[in-house]
């Protein structure tokens, strides 16, 4: 399993007049976790995309617990359980300051080849990668 830890404040314009953040911006903040994972493991959406082949969203999940307001410090750990096949499915939980759990969700992507717009298997590359972090996978 790998684990990573990306840092967020809320900004005001994500917020209504309530200063609650807009159930949309998790979605967001899911992508800035899966972003933050893959630099951690040295392998950007950049990088994919340069092997020829994009991620594609196939389904998106949230479960609101709590809600984040204006000013709070969001911790958003994004975890990723099992090697990539043709889908790499990450799991996402958000806590404010206080550590109470404001969200959890998954994020399903699929890989795309990036010429022919077809679905591919996860490059090898990327795989390479990700192995370490796996061991009782092989």
């Amino acid at each position: 399993m790998i684990e990573s830890t990306e840092y967020l404040d809320v900004r005001y314009y994500e917020t209504d007049q309530m200063a609650i953040v807009h159930h949309s911006n998790y979605i967001r903040y899911f992508e800035c976790g899966r972003a933050k994972l893959m630099q951690d493991v040295g392998f950007s959406q950049t990088r994919i995309e340069a092997e020829g082949v994009m991620t594609a969203v196939a389904a998106v999940t949230a479960q609101y617990k709590s809600p984040a307001k204006y000013g709070d410090r969001l911790r958003i750990v994004t975890r990723l359980r099992d090697l990539p096949t043709a889908r790499i499915l990450f799991e996402t939980e958000i806590f404010n300051q206080d550590d109470i759990l404001l969200c959890t969700g998954t994020v399903k992507l699929g890989f795309i080849d990036s010429t022919t717009r077809r679905p591919v298997r996860c490059p090898d590359d990327l795989l390479k990668v990700l192995e370490p972090y796996f061991p009782e996978s092989k």
